[in-house]
């Protein structure tokens, strides 16, 4: 009897416990609101629960077509802003979290359905349709109707959550509406987090050009780069990643270290700011099918200001090959070939300045170890029809930006690829995109190489026309590694792969390297990045890269799984072109080509890998008659891949 009645008493204080815990954790009932996408396929769930007797905690929940996808997991940003009172002789905060202590005062709804035709990109025009959901939060002290000296030193904060649902995904920021007491705000972190169904796997990456490990979300070395891209048990596949991080700090992606299966936002570093002010977008994309993620990717320029160029005539998407050997003979040797094979660029990469790594070097003047004449090769190069690049290492930048500039228009140089950039705090973050402004009022174009990677700055400055953050062929990734790039890191935006051709370090056939150009985008794209005019032996299969584009009219992903194979099919005027890889096994793949004209006839002319033919690059050109509808197969190569032009049949 003692036994029961020890056990008796232990379940009563657990229920008592339990009770304790659901008073405390007690919804608060007018800022329970609810968004759904246009289409009705997303779901998010917005409110604050009670936390004890005075504070409450901001959470949100997310599904989509009725399944789970983020459960509830906190909303907030952390502040210390007990300095700044100080200064401004305003009492100081006394929560231990700074959004405990939020008043709920109202909630607005918004609907946007526009579209709008970006300056270049995967398609001529973008749909920007959502559903809007602001509410508004007051901290502290009410603002005094009559300030009796002119200032307001009450203790008030105001803070927004600014939710949009787009069919293409969720997007979420916090917007701090300027105060009456003229508080700074000293960001340290952000309480946002994303908690995940239990069986989560996410494509782990430590670093911009790092590689992807396909990890459950326990036990992680570190943070994780954005895009992150996970599966869930659901069958559902699901990316988190940011928006117009402009003036703000990197978000990466941690394991929360108290909450099983729950990601948290981690800034690089804290941020100061003057509200008014918001912060980047918190992004989810929700897909039954993986390649449903790379078609609604517009939902990070759309999450962006429109441009702000007002002349973009200067803005020239192209295709570029580097001079390897950096004197005037092989640079124009490299023009030369620009022409014949229907490249737009040239591009001096590092080294032709001096050391670029050295404060010292002067990005003014070509090196005196260096056999050029720069005016002389713009020159030569305009004369061609060829626009001519230059590298520029950031140390170089930050000094010489303001005389870089005037000069290099004046030498007639077409764009800049900035090199070994800082990233990650709200310094270099703001400095960079300030460089980017800059170069386009001298109508410069700019590539940022290493770590930086995009969250649709190029839709507002679209001389920003491509940047790197990838793990692209300057590290030899394997295929495995590319076919795993579609569905994470060119979510984001275009990426500058440095496509190569004939270096024997490449660790997939050559027919991959071509379709990557397709799969790929990038509106700057570098061809031939190991490679020299001299290494062409007229491979006949060269004729893709001659004819393949670098903006589309039209995309369609066709088909694909992460890490497994990809096909994407892109249109431009009457032509398509497809590319499909596959990853290290070879594999069977079938093309529909439904988004022919059905039963229309049409010529297609692949290139595919085939050990039989006698060239050293061992690609096949063939060419068939179609129909409109049908579908083709394919037998890729481990490694392999294939690529194919559509043309229609004339009537003659």
């Amino acid at each position: 009897m003692k036994i029961i009645n020890q056990k008796y008493s232990l379940m009563l204080l657990l229920v008592f416990f339990i009770q304790i815990g659901v008073f405390a954790q007690k919804i608060v009932n007018e800022t329970l609101q609810k968004l759904k996408s246009p289409d009705g396929n997303y779901e998010f769930t917005f409110y604050q629960k009670e936390k004890g007797v005075t504070a409450k905690q901001l959470y949100y929940s997310l599904a989509f077509k009725g399944k789970p996808v983020v459960l509830e997991s906190e909303l907030g940003v952390l502040v210390e802003n007990q300095t700044f009172e100080s200064a401004l002789g305003i009492p100081n905060d006394t929560c231990k979290v700074w959004g405990e202590n939020l008043n709920f005062t109202g909630v607005l709804k918004n609907t946007v359905n526009q579209t709008w035709k970006p300056i270049y990109g995967e398609k001529t025009l973008i749909t920007d349709h959502y559903n809007e959901l602001t509410l508004t939060f007051r901290k502290g002290q009410e603002t005094p109707t009559n300030l009796t000296d002119g200032y307001d030193k009450n203790k008030s904060y105001f803070m927004n959550v600014v939710v949009r649902a787009y069919n293409q995904g969720v997007a979420f920021r916090y917007y701090f509406p300027e105060p009456t007491n003229g508080l700074f705000l000293h960001i340290v972190g952000e309480q946002t987090q994303f908690t995940m169904p239990e069986g989560t796997l996410a494509y782990y990456e430590p670093w911009a050009q790092g590689p992807y490990d396909l990890l459950p979300l326990k036990n992680w070395k570190g943070q994780s780069e954005r895009p992150l891209t996970m599966k869930l048990s659901n069958k559902l596949t699901v990316a988190v990643t940011e928006a117009q991080m402009v003036d703000y700090s990197r978000m990466k992606l941690s394991l929360n270290p108290t909450k099983p299966n729950a990601i948290q936002a981690t800034l690089y570093g804290s941020v100061d700011v003057i509200p008014a002010y918001a912060t980047p977008w918190r992004v989810i994309m929700v897909a039954d099918k993986a390649t449903d993620l790379i078609t609604n990717n517009d939902i990070i320029l759309n999450l962006n200001p429109e441009n702000q160029i007002k002349n973009t005539a200067f803005i020239k998407p192209g295709k570029v090959i580097r001079v390897a050997k950096l004197t005037q003979a092989d640079a124009k040797k490299c023009i030369d070939f620009a022409v014949d094979r229907g490249l737009q660029y040239i591009h001096l990469d590092a080294g032709w300045y001096g050391p670029e790594m050295k404060m010292s070097s002067d990005a003014t003047t070509v090196s005196e170890i260096k056999d050029f004449n720069m005016q002389e090769l713009t020159a030569y190069a305009s004369s061609k029809g060829i626009g001519v690049w230059v590298y520029v290492n950031q140390r170089a930048l930050v000094q010489q930006l303001d005389s870089i500039l005037p000069l290099y228009k004046k030498w007639g140089i077409k764009g800049i690829k900035f090199g070994f950039v800082q990233v990650g705090n709200q310094r270099w973050s703001n400095w960079l995109h300030e460089a980017i402004k800059k170069c386009a009022e001298y109508e410069m174009m700019v590539d940022i190489h290493d770590e930086y990677r995009p969250t649709g700055f190029s839709r507002t400055y679209p001389n920003l026309m491509t940047q790197e953050g990838i793990r692209g062929n300057e590290e030899m990734p394997d295929a495995n590694h590319n076919t795993i790039l579609p569905f994470t890191r060119f979510l984001a935006g275009p990426a500058d792969y440095t496509i190569a051709y004939y270096n024997n370090r490449i660790k997939n056939t050559h027919a991959h390297q071509l379709a990557l150009s397709v799969v790929y985008y990038s509106p700057i794209q570098f061809f031939y990045w190991y490679d020299q005019p001299a290494f062409y032996q007229g491979e006949p299969e060269i004729e893709f890269f001659d004819k393949v584009h670098t903006v589309w009219d039209e995309t369609k992903v066709i088909n694909g799984e992460v890490g497994e194979f990809i096909t994407v099919a892109r249109k431009k005027g009457n032509d398509w072109f497809i590319g499909a890889i596959t990853n290290n096994q070879s594999r069977q793949i079938t093309i529909p080509t439904d988004f022919l004209a059905k039963g229309k006839k049409y010529s297609i002319k692949t290139f595919q890998d085939d050990d039989t033919i006698q060239t050293r690059t061992k690609v096949a050109v063939k060419e068939q008659i179609i129909k409109g509808g049908e579908i083709l197969s394919f037998n890729l190569k481990a490694s392999g891949g294939v690529v194919i032009i559509i043309s229609e049949v004339s009537k003659k």
